[in-house]
Formats: C-alpha cells, sequence, structure tokens
C-alpha cells in the first residue's frame, strides 16, 4: 500500500498542515511540492486542480507534498501577501528535501501558487522543474523569469480569464530557457472539461525526461 500521510510542519508563521503521498507503483524518483490558489478566494489543498496536478505527478513517479498556506485549513498565521506564503513554501520544501535527501525535487504550483513557486524556484536553484498551471498574468509582470534557468513548464487553459493567451503569449516570449508551454482544451482558468487532459500533461511533463 502506498504512503498517504498527514502532518503539521514548522513555519515562519506557525504550523502548516500538509498531505504526504508517495506514488502507487514503485518508489519514489523525485520530490515534488505543489502549492494551492490564492488563500483569500478559497484556494486549498484540496483544490481540484492542485489534486490532479498532485496526482499526475505521482503518476510520473514523484513523492508529493501538498500544504496549506498560513490561515488556510488549520495552517497557522494569516495571509502574507504573496511574500509570507513564498517562506511558507520554502519551509514546506525544506521539510521535504530533508526527509527525501537522496531524490532530487521539483516545484508545482496552480495559479497563485505558479507564482509562489516560480519566485521560490528561481531563487533557490536546483529544481528538476517548476510547473506552472493557471499562471495569472493579471497579477503583473514576472521580471525574474526572464533570468531564470531552472526548466519552467507552463500548462494553461485555452480560455483562461485570469492569464489569457493574448496576455500570456508575449510574457512567454521574454522568459528565459529552458521553457514550455502547453495549452489545454479548456472552459476558464480552473480547466473545466479539461481536467484529465491537464493532468495527462502533468504526467507526461513531470516523467522520464522531466528529471
Amino acid at each position: 500500500m502506498r504512503l498517504i500521510q498527514s502532518h503539521m510542519i514548522d513555519g515562519p508563521a506557525g504550523a502548516l498542515e500538509a498531505m504526504l503521498e508517495e506514488p502507487e507503483q514503485a518508489a519514489p524518483r523525485y520530490a515534488a511540492l505543489v502549492c494551492h490558489p490564492h488563500p483569500l478566494y478559497g484556494g486549498t489543498m484540496l483544490n481540484k486542480v492542485v489534486h490532479r496536478i498532485a496526482r499526475g505527478l505521482r503518476h510520473a513517479g514523484a513523492v508529493v507534498l501538498r500544504f496549506n498556506f498560513r490561515g488556510v485549513g488549520r495552517s497557522q498565521g494569516e495571509h502574507g501577501n504573496l511574500e509570507g506564503e513564498i517562506e511558507d513554501a520554502r519551509a514546506a520544501l525544506e521539510w521535504l528535501r530533508g526527509r527525501y535527501n537522496s531524490l532530487p525535487y521539483a516545484l508545482a504550483g496552480f495559479s497563485f501558487g505558479s507564482r509562489v513557486i516560480l519566485r521560490l524556484g528561481c531563487e533557490a536553484a536546483g529544481a528538476k522543474f517548476l510547473m506552472a498551471a493557471g499562471f495569472p498574468t493579471r497579477w503583473g509582470p514576472a521580471p525574474h523569469l526572464e533570468a531564470c534557468c531552472a526548466r519552467k513548464i507552463f500548462l494553461q487553459s485555452t480560455h483562461d480569464q485570469y492569464g489569457p493567451r493574448a496576455e500570456l503569449e508575449p510574457m512567454y516570449a521574454g522568459f528565459a530557457e529552458p521553457k514550455e508551454i502547453h495549452w489545454i482544451e479548456s472552459a476558464d482558468h480552473f480547466f473545466a472539461g479539461g481536467l484529465d487532459a491537464l493532468e495527462r500533461q502533468v504526467e507526461i511533463s513531470g516523467g522520464e525526461n522531466g528529471v
């Protein structure tokens, strides 16, 4: 039986509620941290897109840690206006890497979570890939991506109201290599009608060629 555990991780603003899951079929090949969407708009580690990303990564061979940002669920503290959540993710990543210290690691996130992991992954070198689903362009530019040498994987809905193609494509053109973008045919930011395709692409991108 595969490992599924609940944890409370020490974070900079108090304990962080987390869920750890190992792959179903074999020992993990790498460790992945997955971050959820905006805490002030109902985002949690149980979000359906986050769930699909986590499952796709597990099918690709990753042990996956999901967690609630400060002030969400059983996590302590109050919303940290992105900067605080980046520090939460840093603490969760340190915990995950300490537990699986022989494995490479990757970062993934949806919406607000994608902004978190792209900042963290570009600041802390060493991630095998950064996977950003539903990248919200309407929160402004991301100049750190213009010099970020980590492998960046963007998974975007074809009808994302918070990251429309007309806005993301010119931003993406200025991002540093290596990078790739996959457009998932779906109805909105939450990949309505396209969750199965999203999960398949996560598994492909995070698979043998991903690490």
